[in-house]
């Protein structure tokens, strides 16, 4: 039936019982299931994480700049890494940099959740903020 017609006998699903075959044109069937695959990755969310730096000493005004940087991801849909960097002998600061960032998470309490709370990593104390679901 498919010779005569000029078309391709294409097996759609093999698992089936009986095994379900469709008389169609094989290219123009690659080409769909490729446009299919395309419309899916395209529909999938990407995850974008944007980073904030600050230092152990971090005033307030530098601090609410970045706070205000970190509101605009937030509402944007990205994740904020917010971490805090110590050089050199700075690192006997670490509870400033836990200070800052618990305070950075208060403030930002209503555009996102912490993720992860602070943690320090070699030099850097890294907390991790996701946005909240909107309604």
């Amino acid at each position: 039936m498919a010779e005569n017609a000029g078309l391709d006998l294409v097996e759609i699903s093999p698992n089936a019982e009986p095994p379900v075959c469709k008389i169609i044109d094989y290219k123009k069937f690659l080409y769909e299931l490729k446009r299919k695959q395309k419309e899916i990755k395209a529909k999938a969310s990407k995850i974008v994480v944007k980073e904030i730096r600050f230092g152990p000493q971090t005033d307030d005004h530098d601090f609410n700049f970045k706070l205000n940087h970190a509101k605009k991801f937030l509402s944007e849909g990205a994740k904020v890494k917010a971490y805090v960097f110590f050089k050199g002998r700075s690192i006997i600061f670490k509870e400033q940099g836990e200070v800052l960032l618990l305070r950075f998470a208060n403030e930002l309490e209503e555009y996102g959740k912490v993720e992860s709370l602070p943690v320090l990593e070699g030099k850097r104390m890294i907390m991790l903020i996701s946005p909240k679901k909107k309604k």
